[in-house]
């Protein structure tokens, strides 16, 4: 029997993942110049975890989770998104004592999980980049991340992005706009999608990030939650426009917007692209805000935190199809031909030196003609290519062929192997 991935993931193959490494490293050299180091979390945790911090009447928790028992009869999750490890790590580990400075900047790059129905640029497990910061209330800190993750795609480059604002206020803020919403609801209940019904009173914010056709037409006529923060609330947002502003950077403010996630608080934010392969209108490539409360609610200090996460899947094919600039297999230094199973030894040793000198370096195994193997080379875009025969061995020579200009010499072997990669330099002109 051939079997198949399974529904809702991707092989990502030779070829294809080069791009994901390139992506990954831009984002590791921006995120170290903000003072960024790496997190790695499990990819599963325990199911409270997940269930405490999106909130229990989010998609992510009753719609998408993977969750199950393990065979000692623990609930458990796999990861949906990373910032809910990441804070539960943050705790654990004490990461909050004086001895750490502040704010306490990590970023985190991995698999996530979610069973919804797999489309463009969305999958069942799919890639997150994020950035957490913990440990100060400064406005500056979310003008700061939002900035990174801009420079991130303009660095791979993108243009023409879509930076949307919102505040979500403090406590107060939101109780207030909580009951008003609620009254605005109310008397359109039996209109309302089923979901939304249950969630009305539980929590009403998560109506207004309704996908049901059946709730579009309330949410865009709901009262907006700007009207309702509370004066430092309201103050905290002007700092953060202000902010956005003296950094040059584009936004508008989207009042209905609350995002995914109901551990957030003040401001959140998304950057979002127009284009073609991620389906019609604007579609988010980078989501976040500030979560004042979650360390806490995660069984750590009352200490802030703000960051975004970003999806690995969408922001490739983003830059597939903006033309931007993405790696390819890299063509090889060197192909050594050996003819004859006497030379098979001789070949590692000459593939095996190479390699210690830094080139990218390939050989035959298959014992083939040598026609056969110098086709190899020239379809693998090799630069140069070494042939050992059992003449040459016998000599303690190899030919040196420079496939561009298609010059051949014969070099002595023991030369080759003091200096392999001067001799190489210099046979093609190289510096």
């Amino acid at each position: 029997m051939r079997y198949q991935r399974p529904k809702g993931t991707a092989d990502i193959l030779p070829g294809e993942s080069i791009k994901w490494q390139y992506v990954e490293d831009q984002a590791r050299r921006i995120f170290k110049t903000y003072d960024y180091q790496e997190i790695r979390t499990p990819m599963f945790e325990s199911y409270e975890v997940f269930s405490r911090s999106a909130g229990d009447t989010s998609d992510v928790v009753t719609k998408e989770m993977y969750d199950f028992k393990d065979k000692g009869d623990r609930h458990v999750a796999l990861r949906p998104e990373g910032t809910a490890g990441v804070v539960r790590a943050f705790n654990e580990n004490k990461l909050y004592g004086p001895e750490f400075k502040r704010p306490y900047k990590v970023y985190y790059m991995g698999p996530m999980f979610r069973y919804e129905r797999p489309q463009s640029g969305r999958q069942r497990q799919f890639h997150q980049i994020g950035v957490e910061a913990f440990g100060s209330d400064n406005p500056a800190v979310d003008v700061e991340v939002i900035a990174m993750a801009c420079q991130l795609f303009a660095k791979l480059g993108l243009s023409n992005l879509r930076v949307a604002v919102n505040s979500l206020g403090d406590k107060a803020s939101r109780d207030s706009y909580r009951q008003a919403l609620i009254d605005y609801l109310k008397p359109h209940f039996n209109e309302l999608s089923e979901d939304s019904q249950a969630r009305l009173e539980k929590n009403p914010l998560r109506v207004l990030d309704s996908k049901d056709p059946r709730d579009k037409q309330f949410v865009d006529d709901a009262p907006s939650i700007l009207d309702y923060l509370t004066p430092e609330a309201h103050d905290r947002f002007e700092k953060v426009k202000q902010m956005l502003d003296a950094l040059g950077i584009d936004y508008v403010v989207d009042d209905s917007m609350v995002r995914g996630l109901d551990y957030y608080n003040h401001t959140i934010f998304e950057v979002m692209v127009q284009a073609k392969s991620l389906g019609k209108g604007y579609t988010t490539i980078c989501g976040g805000g500030r979560y004042s409360g979650l360390v806490e609610q995660l069984g750590g200090p009352d200490m802030p935190g703000v960051g975004f996460g970003i999806g690995l899947e969408r922001l490739i094919l983003l830059l597939e199809e903006e033309k931007a600039w993405l790696p390819t297999q890299p063509d090889l230094d060197l192909y050594v031909v050996g003819i004859g199973e006497a030379t098979n030894l001789e070949c590692l040793k000459i593939v095996q030196t190479a390699r210690q000198a830094g080139l990218i370096a390939e050989r035959d195994y298959l014992g083939r003609k040598p026609k056969a193997q110098f086709k190899t080379a020239a379809k693998a875009g090799a630069k140069a290519v070494i042939t050992v025969g059992t003449r040459e061995l016998a000599d303690g020579n190899v030919h040196f062929k420079n496939m561009a200009s298609e010059e051949e010499v014969s070099l002595k072997l023991t030369d080759l192997l003091a200096d392999f990669k001067g001799v190489y330099q210099a046979q093609l002109g190289e510096e």
